[in-house]
C-alpha cells in the first residue's frame, strides 16, 4: 500500500501567491498538489484539506496556478448541475486568458478548449453531446457482454496454463479497448496496439507524439471509412446522426471516447478484482449470492471511483461556494473520491450502500458520463466471467505489497499479483 508522508503535511504547504483564492485567509497556506510527496497520499491530504477548510479548499496545482478544490457531495453536484455559473468552457480560465499556462503545461491537454461536447455548454452541447449519447444508446448491454466474454476467454487463455498472471498489465489494462473496438467497427487486430498507444499518450512518454500521431490517423481512416461503408457501429452512428457532425468532430469525440472509457474503465476492473481478493466478506457476499456483481461495483465506486479528481469547472461570474467567495475565472476541480465519503451523506464509511446510485463516480449534470452503462456492462461481465474461469484466484502477495501510482486525476493500482490452479481450457 501507498505510505503516509507526514513530513510533507507542512512542509509543502506554502504561502499562497498574490491572486490565489487562498490569499488573503486566515492560514495564508494552502497545498500543492502537483507536489510528489502530497500526490502519494493524496486521499489523506484531501481529509485534512477538508477538516481545515470545510466542503471547498484553496489548492495550486501545478506551476503554482491557484484552483479551488470541491470536496462536499453537495457542493460538487451544485457545481455539476449549474453549468451556467460553472462553466466548461476553460476559455473562462483567467490564468489560461492571461497567458500562465503555455502548451507544455501538464494539465493544457485536458484543459485546452476543443470543440468536444466536454468544453461547451448549452445549444452546442446539447447538439455534441445528444449526437455521442444517442449513438452510444444504440447499443445494447447483452451485444456489449457477449465482446467481452470472448476477449477475457482470449487474455485467460494466455496465461491459464502459468498458474500465476498481473491481472492489472495483463488483464484489466488490456481488455476494455479490445472492446471498444468493436464497438467502433474496427478489426481486432487493432486493439492491442491502439491500447498500447493510448496508454502512451496518457502517460506522456518520451513516444507519446508518435502514439498520437498514430491514434489520429487510425482515426481519421475509420472515419472515412465508415462514411463510404456504414455498419452497426458508433462512428456510423455518428455520422448518420441528424446532428450532422463533421469528420473532425466525429474522429475528435471518437478520441474522447478512447481515452475516457479506457482509463477509467481499466480502473474499476482492477478495484473490484481487488475487493474480492482482499475482501473475504466481500467476495462471501458474491459468492453466497448476498451481493449481485453490478451491487458490487455500486459499493466500490462510492469507495474507489475509477476517477479521482475531475478537471475542471471554470467560474463564468462571481458566486459564493461553501462559504468561499470563488471570482469569475476561476478553476474549480471537483473531488469525486472526496465528494463520496463526504461525513454529510456517509457518517459511518464501513456502512453498506449496495444499490445506492447517487455517488459521483461518473459525474453527475449535464455532462454526466453518457458511456457508464458500457463501463458497467465491461467490468461486472470482466470479473464475473475471470472468476468463472478462475475459481480458485487469489492473491500472491501480501495486501500490504500493493502498489499505486497517484496523480491529480487518477488513482491506479500498479500491479495485483494472483495465484490459481493452471489450466489448459
Amino acid at each position: 500500500m501507498t505510505a503516509n508522508h507526514p513530513e510533507y503535511d507542512i512542509a509543502e504547504r506554502v504561502a499562497p501567491p498574490p491572486g490565489c483564492p487562498a490569499h488573503g485567509s486566515s492560514t495564508e497556506t494552502v497545498y500543492r498538489l502537483h507536489d510528489a510527496g502530497i500526490q502519494a497520499d493524496l486521499v489523506g491530504t484531501y481529509e485534512k484539506l477538508r477538516a481545515e477548510y470545510g466542503p471547498v479548499a484553496p489548492v495550486l496545482v501545478h506551476g503554482d496556478l491557484p484552483a479551488w478544490l470541491v470536496l462536499g457531495h453537495r457542493e460538487n453536484l451544485e457545481i455539476l448541475r449549474t453549468p451556467s455559473v460553472y462553466s466548461r468552457d476553460s476559455r473562462h480560465w483567467r490564468d489560461m486568458a492571461e497567458g500562465r499556462v503555455p502548451a507544455d503545461h501538464p494539465l493544457a491537454p485536458v484543459t485546452t478548449w476543443q470543440p468536444l461536447c466536454v468544453f461547451v455548454d448549452g445549444e452546442e452541447h446539447k447538439r455534441l453531446r445528444g449526437a455521442v449519447t444517442d449513438s452510444l444508446g444504440r447499443f445494447e448491454s447483452r451485444g456489449i457482454r457477449r465482446h467481452v466474454t470472448r476477449f477475457t476467454d482470449q487474455l485467460v487463455d494466455e496465461f491459464a496454463a502459468t498458474g500465476r498472471a498481473d491481472l492489472v498489465s495483463q488483464f484489466a489494462a488490456q481488455l476494455p479497448l479490445r472492446v471498444i473496438t468493436q464497438l467502433f467497427g474496427m478489426p481486432e487486430e487493432y486493439g492491442p496496439r491502439l491500447a498500447e498507444a493510448v496508454q502512451d499518450v496518457l502517460n506522456g512518454t518520451q513516444t507519446a507524439v508518435a502514439s498520437n500521431e498514430f491514434i489520429t490517423e487510425t482515426l481519421q481512416q475509420l472515419v472515412a471509412r465508415k462514411r463510404a461503408h456504414p455498419g452497426h457501429d458508433f462512428p456510423s452512428k455518428l455520422i448518420e446522426h441528424p446532428a450532422n457532425l463533421s469528420d473532425d468532430e466525429i474522429r475528435e469525440h471518437l478520441r474522447l471516447i478512447l481515452a475516457a472509457a479506457n482509463e477509467t474503465t481499466v480502473n474499476l476492473i482492477a478495484n473490484a478484482l481487488r475487493m474480492v481478493l482482499t475482501d473475504p466478506r466481500f467476495r462471501a457476499h458474491l459468492t453466497g449470492g448476498h451481493m449481485t456483481l453490478p451491487d458490487a461495483l455500486e459499493q466500490i465506486m462510492w469507495d474507489e471511483p475509477p476517477m479521482m479528481t475531475l478537471l475542471g469547472r471554470w467560474a463564468a461570474s462571481d458566486t459564493h461556494l461553501g462559504e468561499q467567495a470563488i471570482k469569475a475565472g476561476d478553476m474549480l476541480l471537483l473531488g469525486l473520491r472526496a465528494a463520496n465519503a463526504d461525513p454529510a451523506i456517509r457518517p459511518d464509511p464501513t456502512a453498506p450502500v449496495h444499490g445506492n446510485r447517487s455517488h459521483l463516480a461518473f459525474s453527475s449534470g449535464p455532462h454526466e458520463c453518457p458511456g457508464q452503462h458500457i463501463g458497467r456492462a465491461i467490468a461486472d461481465t470482466a470479473v464475473d466471467t475471470l472468476l468463472t474461469r478462475l475459481p480458485d484466484l487469489q492473491l500472491a502477495v501480501p495486501e500490504t505489497e500493493l502498489q499505486w501510482k497517484t496523480s491529480l486525476m487518477y488513482r491506479n493500482l500498479v500491479a495485483l499479483p494472483v495465484q490459481f490452479t493452471p489450466s489448459r481450457g
